[in-house]
């Protein structure tokens, strides 16, 4: 399915009807969770597909032939489109806890549907991705790696990266977090230690960068001491975090007394298809900014950088 013949919102919208409640959810760890509320309140409960074929059933519903037409059970929808129904017996519920009961399935109801449309989202967002990247030709042997990676360091250059930018826009894939990535007093290096220095220290930041990123990352160099961050269908604090642990794995680096690798982080989030990478890449690095200020005036920072220069 090429992306100049159907748009993502259409994709969405139609390539559910491919999916079954096996593909969206995991039935083992799902059949674990329904069975402690069974046990909990006294309920038996019978999962279905969109057409009455059950998929977990707890207790006994011998005999019961789902009409998934005429007697639905509580709908699970995933793109607004209905890919399962929960049939509920209350029966041998004690009275007491029938209410309590109720309302907790319903609750229940709205986060496999909130789970199911997450998996769904992030399932077709990577494939359609993949497909775009086939289409730029990022798989065609004759392409060359100068074209598309930094020869310093290996990550995307600048251009591919504003390539892969595109691609991310025409796909109207959301959220993305944009991550500007500074290398802190690199200029100290190249001054009292040298380019060869100063190169090695820009690989190392590079390696820390690629090492803790996730394979589905895209990341670029896009200026002599900067790096570009994008993580398509980012999670909530899934930068945050990511920025966090290759702050540390810069703060822990020991072997080269010369080198005091550190970084600045700037993190913003594309939330709207509206809203453009470009002016994004922009907002993350006046945040880098404000986080560069907090580091260099932290303490221990100077002594750090200082600690190769030989007294």
């Amino acid at each position: 399915m090429s992306y100049k013949e159907v748009s993502f919102e259409k994709r969405i919208k139609e390539n559910i009807k491919d999916y079954a409640i096996k593909n969206l959810f995991a039935l083992d760890m799902l059949k674990e969770y329904l069975q402690t509320l069974a046990d909990a309140y006294g309920m038996e409960l019978l999962l279905t597909d969109r057409h009455g074929e059950k998929a977990l059933e707890i207790g006994d519903f011998a005999g019961f032939e789902p009409d998934v037409e005429r007697k639905p059970g509580e709908k699970i929808r995933v793109a607004d489109r209905t890919v399962g129904h929960m049939y509920v017996r209350y029966d041998k519920v004690p009275e007491e806890k029938r209410e309590p009961a109720k309302r907790v399935m319903g609750e229940s109801i709205k986060i496999l549907t909130a789970l199911g449309n997450e998996v769904y989202m992030h399932r077709e967002s990577a494939s359609y991705i993949d497909e775009l990247e086939a289409k730029m030709g990022k798989e065609n042997s004759q392409r060359k790696c100068g074209e598309t990676e930094d020869v310093l360091t290996g990550v995307y250059n600048k251009n591919y990266i504003e390539d892969r930018m595109r691609v991310l826009e025409e796909a109207e894939i959301i959220p993305v977090a944009v991550i500007n990535l500074n290398i802190n007093d690199w200029k100290f290096v190249y001054d009292n230690f040298g380019v060869e220095k100063s190169d090695s220290l820009i690989q190392l930041i590079a390696s820390i960068v690629k090492r803790e990123a996730k394979s589905e990352y895209i990341i670029g160099r896009i200026d002599g001491d900067v790096f570009l961050v994008l993580i398509p269908q980012a999670e909530d604090g899934e930068a945050e975090d990511y920025c966090r642990r290759v702050q540390e794995a810069c703060l822990s680096y020991e072997e080269d007394e010369a080198l005091a690798p550190s970084v600045a982080a700037g993190i913003v989030y594309k939330t709207n298809v509206e809203e453009h990478l470009a002016d994004k890449v922009s907002d993350a690095e006046y945040e880098m900014f404000d986080n560069k200020l907090e580091i260099k005036n932290s303490p221990g920072y100077q002594e750090r950088l200082r600690r190769g220069i030989k007294k």
